[in-house]
């Protein structure tokens, strides 16, 4: 095993690429770990645990995604004040009427790695089927 060695990507050198995701009619399940998947970098021969290898990922059409089985009634978003009695808990269903954006961006973020690699902060989530991101030149994926 003289001279071999695996590759590993450095900072500088990892070439990112801006793709969009329609969400439209799909599970948010599915969506969510496609997207995890591209925002690590684990879709790339170059993956390199400690280094951010990722692409960007914009999601469009999140408010017409569907929730399966009974993920709408039993499935619930929990938060707490810091208040004696501060604890609230939203129904999926409910969240996914009134702020999309935020139910794929806990569902993704559950779905990432814990480390100090700000993996989420590459994602870009929008209700509508505009984005403000033609600059980048986005590459449409279908899943």
């Amino acid at each position: 095993m003289i001279g071999s060695s695996s590759y590993l990507a450095k900072p500088g050198q990892v070439d990112r690429k801006w793709y969009v995701i329609d969400a439209a009619g799909r599970s948010i399940g599915r969506v969510a770990a496609v997207v995890s998947m591209i925002l690590t970098g684990k879709n790339k021969p170059t993956y390199t645990p400690h280094v951010d290898t990722g692409d960007y990922v914009i999601l469009i059409n999140v408010e017409k995604a569907k929730l399966t089985g009974k993920k709408a009634s039993q499935s619930f978003w929990h938060y707490h004040s810091g208040h004696p009695g501060g604890y609230k808990a939203t129904s999926w269903g409910v969240l996914i009427k009134t702020k999309p954006e935020e139910l794929f961006r806990h569902v993704i973020k559950g779905m990432l790695p814990r480390n100090r690699l700000k993996y989420i902060n590459k994602l870009k989530v929008y209700a509508g089927a505009s984005h403000p991101h033609e600059a980048q030149n986005p590459i449409t994926l279908e899943i």
